[in-house]
Formats: structure tokens, C-alpha cells, sequence
């Protein structure tokens, strides 16, 4: 199962997830990294800032998750503006390196396809940070998504579309459509990272981490994973029936073991 790791506040859980991240580029400095957007990676990305001061960032590469189908790269909120304005450019990552899926119309019949190939050409994801929507959904996989599933283009929920509505004007300025990691993709990145904060999110990180394995609910497919790392706040953790072993074994965890 999933290594469950419950923290005082998302700064906490951002300093643990950069730490691992600095580790892995000293090892190999073209680490590959898989990049989520919206406001939980953040706290990974400002622990990043100071703890790459001074380490050699130039060959790392980096694929985000997903991309909003239609919405012009230059809109502030299409992932790729994010990507660079949150991780690229404060982090120095060199942009040619850090790739977004094609979420235009010209092409997106084979867009995913086109994604899933410079993925397997990069050698794979060696670290995939996750979140987890209200519904279960991690990448913009919505319920019902196959675990097989690979790059290609979905239909959002209301409900995800009203949760990223407070990035734009209105609910009806946010894409209908996206192009997303599948989980399939997502599972073949050799260390997922999943951070989930708040009250909002503690159903679906219970359901994630002790339910069934079901496509209903997205997240659960990290219950598959040989190496999944769940970062959570008191507040998220607080529908876990076993947290306080989570609690226990984090505590007595064996230094050598790492993250």
C-alpha cells in the first residue's frame, strides 16, 4: 500500500516532497519530473526555490499532466503559462526541456499519442507529483477512467469545472474538454507523490488510500503502485480509520528507507 504521511501544514509536506526531489537530482542530474498544477503543488515548488540554489538544473526535464483542450497557450491559466510561471522560471528549469500536452485543435486527434512518445523517449517519469480532485480524479481522470488508460482527451465533470472555476472569471470561461495523462501513464512513473489538504479533500484521500480499487474513484489505482507517497494535512487525514498506525510507522520509519 501507499505510504501515508500526515503532516502539521502543506509547508510541511512541500519541504518532504522538495527534499526527495533535490535528492534525486544530485543522484541523476536529468531526473524526470512529472508536474501537476493547481494551488497543492505549490508548497513543493517554494520549498524547491532556495533548495536549488546553487544545484545544476539545466538537464531536467519535466511533463506536466494535463492541459485544457482549446484554450490558448498564452492564457494565464492554461497549464502551460502556469507551468512556467510556478516552476519553470522560478526554479530556472530550462523550458525547452519542460513539455505540456498540445491542447489546440490543430493536432489534437494524435496529441496524446504525441505525448505518450517524447514520455517513453525521455526514459519515463522518475517522480510524478499528484493532487486529488473532490470526486477522486488525479490528472483530469474523472470517474470512470480505465487504469489502462494513456494520454488522450476527456470531458470534465461540473464538478471539476466549478472546483477550478476560482481561476477564472466565471465557471463558464473554464474548458469543457482537456487532455490528460491517462492512468496508465500516470502509474508507469517509477515514484508517485500525492499531496491532498484540507477538510474538502478527506474523503477522497480515505477513499484513495483504504477503499476499494474501483475506476469511480480515480485516485484508488495508487493502492497498485510499488512505490506511492501520500502527503497529507490533519485536516485531509481526518476520515483515515488507520491514521494513527500512519502516525506510528512514519515515526519508527527506518532512515535508510528514505521516501
Amino acid at each position: 500500500m501507499a505510504e501515508i504521511i500526515i503532516v502539521r501544514d502543506p509547508a510541511e509536506a512541500g519541504a518532504i516532497a522538495a527534499d526527495e526531489i533535490v535528492r534525486l537530482i544530485s543522484a541523476n542530474p536529468r531526473t524526470v519530473l512529472g508536474l501537476a498544477t493547481g494551488s497543492t503543488p505549490l508548497p513543493v515548488y517554494e520549498a524547491l526555490r532556495p533548495r536549488v540554489a546553487g544545484l545544476d538544473v539545466s538537464q531536467v526535464r519535466g511533463f506536466a499532466l494535463d492541459e485544457y483542450v482549446g484554450l490558448d497557450p498564452a492564457h494565464p491559466e492554461s497549464y502551460r503559462s502556469v507551468i512556467s510561471r510556478e516552476v519553470v522560471e522560478p526554479l530556472g528549469l530550462d523550458p525547452t526541456l519542460v513539455r505540456v500536452p498540445d491542447g489546440s485543435l490543430d493536432g489534437i486527434e494524435h496529441a496524446g499519442d504525441d505525448y505518450e512518445r517524447v514520455i517513453t523517449e525521455a526514459g519515463g517519469v522518475d517522480l510524478q507529483i499528484l493532487g486529488i480532485g473532490t470526486d477522486g480524479h488525479i490528472g483530469f481522470n474523472e470517474p470512470g477512467s480505465s487504469f489502462a488508460s494513456l494520454t488522450r482527451v476527456k470531458t470534465l465533470t461540473e464538478q471539476t469545472r466549478e472546483d477550478n472555476a476560482r481561476f477564472f472569471d466565471s465557471v463558464d470561461d473554464v474548458p469543457r474538454h482537456c487532455i490528460t495523462q491517462g492512468l496508465g501513464t500516470i502509474m508507469r512513473a517509477r515514484h508517485l507523490v500525492l499531496l491532498a489538504f484540507g477538510e474538502g479533500k478527506a474523503e477522497a484521500v480515505a477513499g484513495a488510500v483504504e477503499g476499494a480499487v474501483s475506476a469511480s474513484l480515480p485516485g484508488s489505482a495508487i493502492q497498485l503502485h510499488p512505490h506511492a507517497t501520500v502527503l497529507v494535512d490533519e485536516a485531509a487525514a481526518s476520515r483515515l480509520a488507520h491514521a494513527d498506525y500512519y502516525r506510528y510507522a512514519y515515526a519508527n520509519k527506518p532512515a535508510w528507507q528514505g521516501l
